[in-house]
């Protein structure tokens, strides 16, 4: 055993610990240095792998009719990136330019606006271009310029190399969405807006703008709270050179809101007014539908002539509109009167020759050059729209107390603030009059105001209002607020319930609210609102038409209007149409009447049930006509049919490869006999009387006969005779009849 040499070994291991000492200080220096002078260098290097507190959209809510159907979807949406450098890092350069021209075939089948040589193109661009940090390959080059949908996007993952194995994925709507970055192929996901109806109550639904999708308008920003739901926080941390996102807070998607639109009330509306508009060249057409019971809203059209020619919804007129509303407003002129009980239906009021002196101001009926109506009854005046008539009663029972009239406009609702949920929407404007401190001057009143108000100036009613008014008339006097939402729902869980709102349990006395349906039922029947009538039902209602003068001052544009309800003995929905228009001819009745019309036979035709014994009568037939021919598949007919079927060939079910040849004949009991005939040879012409076109032809031909058919039914006539004989190549001519 050798000696320990003390003088060779002890420094070498002096050496080696000066070493590991002058190591650990250098590490304890350059971490020193790095803690402190590198400090900020390095935190902006952290920075760039890991983000904290990044916001996660929630899924927003859908918007469904008031039978579930989807009015307004969150669906989502892609851009697909190619990633060049990620394909060269992952070293599959060569993959691509092998795979490149099947790549672009691919793409030109999905998307063939663009030839595969312009993808080729567009490809090779992106790949060869040079970053700013001096590589080669963009790393966010657009594969397609366009957002595409899900299936879509399930069509490109399956071309080459776009197919390769994934590093990330995430769940969409229970599929799996990759990206891959040894592919370099990656997506971006958006959500996007969808109304499954198109433009169908599209101020009303409403819509979303921005890169926020922020709520523009309608439902989507009156709900935006509900169906926006809660964000999400997630932070990511960058882990062998891939992103993760750590869920912190998970987002809660949006409620769904249950309107009160009927997708196929709302569809009949707005081609009514659409087809109304084009006709007699309209600007603006509005239609509400509301049922009378509850105040749904069910159809809402907002219809506005645009530049090139076409008509769309631009801005909701139904709720916003405070024009003067013309004759529809009589109604509550003259439902004020009998409320007062200032008169009754025999009170008569001449109107003279069609012009009457008010003022110093004329009062004209709309057939003042044809003479006028004379003497007029109370309901006559709504019946013709007499704006002498309704103005004269009026201005005598209220001109020294115009107040008391007002009033008595207010206490029916047409003033009322209705609390539409939609932005814009307006409550109607009825002033009140005022008289200064001494209270021998009036401030805002002169003596031909309440004439002309009286007849529909001088006030401001949207449409809604004014339907809500005629509403109120058809539920016996009870006013309901419009609703236009009816439910909040999560995952099939009701969350809030909006019942129907009653805003004033009486417009009038009953006799009153009596009265005034059997007026407007009549001004249907017998006056100048026939047009908007059906031979089916009953309708009432009142025409309207008011003159809307331009700034010029020198042309006028008319508002035309029908509101009313249906059926008249047994109310289910009220409705309104206004149309704005240019010039003349103008007629309430005559063109929104007739609008009325369409939308309101159109509804009760959808609402029609008939049960099919209705249909029949005595002469109906319930035995079919049953041909001669193959009676075992006639047989297996009837009985799917339910028909009694005798037959003679025994309980013994043929094959499926069995024919069974005879004659089909109604017995006394309801039902068909069939009875099994032997056909005669082959070299003999078979008796194909009765038969159907398919049997004839069959037996003749298998018998090498050439067959000519004319006409359609069964075979009356053949021009060889039964039991003839025959050889192949003759021609028989079968007629049917």
């Amino acid at each position: 055993m050798s000696k320990f040499d003390y003088k060779k070994i002890m420094p070498r291991y002096s050496a080696i610990a000066i070493v590991m000492t002058l190591v650990a200080v250098a590490v304890v220096g350059k971490t020193m240095y790095i803690m402190t002078a590198k400090r900020d260098y390095w935190m902006k290097v952290a920075a760039k792998v890991k983000k904290d507190s990044v916001s996660v959209k929630p899924s927003r809510g859908n918007i469904l009719s008031c039978d579930g159907q989807l009015m307004a979807s969150s669906l989502p949406e892609f851009k697909l990136f190619m990633d060049f450098d990620a394909l060269h890092n992952a070293n599959n350069d060569s993959l691509w330019d092998c795979k490149l021209d099947s790549i672009c075939m691919g793409l030109h089948n999905i998307f063939p606006e663009m030839s595969a040589e312009a993808f080729r193109k567009h490809l090779d661009e992106g790949r060869a271009k040079v970053n700013k940090d001096g590589s080669v390959g963009s790393r966010h080059w657009p594969i397609w310029k366009k957002r595409v949908d899900f299936n879509t996007l399930l069509e490109v993952k399956e071309l080459p190399v776009f197919n390769m194995p994934l590093t990330y994925e995430k769940v969409v709507d229970e599929y799996v969405i990759k990206a891959s970055f040894k592919s370099g192929f990656n997506i971006e996901e958006y959500n996007s807006r969808q109304r499954p109806f198109g433009s169908a109550a599209r101020r009303t639904i409403g819509d979303l703008f921005g890169s926020k999708d922020s709520a523009r308008y309608g439902l989507e920003l009156s709900y935006d709270s509900v169906l926006r739901g809660t964000n999400g926080i997630i932070h990511r941390r960058k882990v062998l050179n891939k992103f993760l996102d750590i869920m912190d807070t998970p987002p809660i998607d949006g409620a769904d809101i249950i309107t009160t639109i009927d997708v196929e009330m709302q569809d009949l509306a707005e081609r009514a007014v659409i087809d109304e508009l084009k006709l007699i060249n309209g600007n603006v057409g509005v239609a509400i539908v509301m049922e009378v019971q509850t105040g749904d809203i069910k159809a809402i059209v907002n219809m506005e002539k645009c530049s090139d020619g076409e008509y769309r919804e631009l801005k909701n007129h139904a709720v916003s509109d405070l024009l003067e509303p013309g004759s529809v407003f009589k109604t509550a002129s003259i439902l004020v009167c009998l409320d007062d009980g200032k008169c009754d239906t025999t009170k008569r009021v001449e109107t003279g020759g069609g012009v009457w002196p008010m003022y110093k101001r004329q009062m004209k009926d709309h057939n003042w050059r044809r003479g006028g109506y004379g003497m007029l009854t109370l309901p006559q005046t709504l019946h013709v729209s007499s704006n002498i008539g309704v103005s004269r009663i009026v201005d005598e029972y209220y001109h020294s107390h115009p107040e008391k009239f007002v009033e008595g406009l207010w206490r029916t609702g047409l003033a009322d603030d209705l609390h539409i949920p939609l932005v814009g929407s307006t409550p109607a404007k009825i002033r009140m009059p005022q008289k200064d401190k001494t209270g021998k001057y009036w401030l805002n009143w002169s003596d031909t105001a309440l004439p002309w108000m009286s007849i529909g100036y001088e006030t401001q009613v949207p449409p809604i209002s004014t339907l809500t008014f005629y509403n109120a008339i058809a539920n016996d006097g009870r006013m309901m607020q419009p609703r236009f939402v009816k439910q909040i729902v999560k995952d099939g869980e009701v969350l809030m319930e909006f019942e129907p709102v009653v805003l004033r349990e009486h417009i009038a006395k009953p006799t009153t609210i009596k009265t005034m349906q059997t007026i407007l039922e009549q001004v249907v029947s017998q006056g100048l609102g026939k047009k908007a009538g059906s031979p089916s039902f009953k309708v009432a209602g009142k025409t309207g038409t008011a003159q809307i003068w331009t700034a010029s001052g020198k042309t006028a544009n008319y508002l035309l209007s029908f509101a009313g309800f249906f059926p008249a003995d047994a109310p289910r929905y009220s409705c309104i149409v206004c149309i704005q228009k240019s010039g003349l001819p103008a007629s309430g009745g005559g063109m929104s009447g007739v609008v009325f019309h369409n939308i309101s036979e159109g509804i009760m035709a959808q609402a029609l049930k008939l049960d099919v014994k209705d249909a029949r009568d005595s002469s109906t037939i319930t035995i079919p006509d049953v041909k001669d021919g193959n009676i075992l598949a006639a047989d297996y007919v009837l009985q799917h049919l339910g028909v009694k079927s005798d037959i003679d060939w025994g309980a013994t079910t043929p094959n499926n490869n069995t024919t069974i040849w005879g004659r089909a004949e109604k017995n006394a009991n309801k039902g068909v006999a069939l009875r099994h005939e032997k056909l005669s040879a082959d070299s003999a012409m078979p008796n194909v009387h009765g038969m159907g076109a398919r049997d004839a032809v069959y037996q003749i031909e298998k018998r090498g006969v050439k067959v000519v058919l004319k006409g359609r039914g069964k075979v009356t006539k053949q021009s060889l005779s039964p039991g003839q004989a025959i050889k192949k190549g003759d021609i028989c001519m079968l007629t049917l009849e």
